[in-house]
């Protein structure tokens, strides 16, 4: 009798900028939330969108596309915020769409490309390609830390 070899694999919650998908781990997700307002914070770095009250606790809001430096966007029915645990802190991702929650095999994940002159390239932890699709999985403690 043959066994079967069950395949790893990471959920991922993948969403879009521009024309590009993204995936995080679900593990680290809080929820997805619509577009609200966001209060503007003085003297905080340009990508930092500024602060919202999300059920009683106040969350930083960071714009993904201002922090890879991609141009901005008009603010559409799709655009969401992602809210997602790093280590103590909530922080919330402002992204074009949230477009799926799929099961990415491990082994479908690949080291990041050596791509030179790539903005968002520090930010990049691999890529995987699923069908025709190509996600690329971010280092969320790279695009938080401000000091870079």
């Amino acid at each position: 009798m043959a066994t079967v070899v069950e395949q790893e694999s990471i959920k991922v919650i993948v969403f879009q900028l521009m024309d590009k998908e993204y995936a995080i781990p679900v593990s680290q997700v809080q929820g997805i939330e619509k577009m609200m307002h966001i209060t503007r914070v003085p003297r905080t770095e340009k990508f930092v969108k500024g602060v919202i009250n999300l059920r009683g606790v106040v969350t930083p809001i960071i714009d993904l596309r201002e922090r890879f430096g991609l141009p901005s966007a008009e603010n559409t029915e799709s655009v969401r915020i992602i809210i997602v645990q790093f280590d103590d802190m909530e922080v919330g991702f402002v992204v074009d769409s949230a477009n799926d929650v799929i099961d990415l095999p491990v082994n479908s994940i690949e080291p990041q490309p050596e791509v030179v002159g790539v903005i968002e390239e520090a930010f990049i932890s691999g890529v995987a390609k699923i069908d025709n699709r190509l996600l690329i999985l971010l280092h969320l403690d790279k695009v938080l830390n401000i000091s870079e």
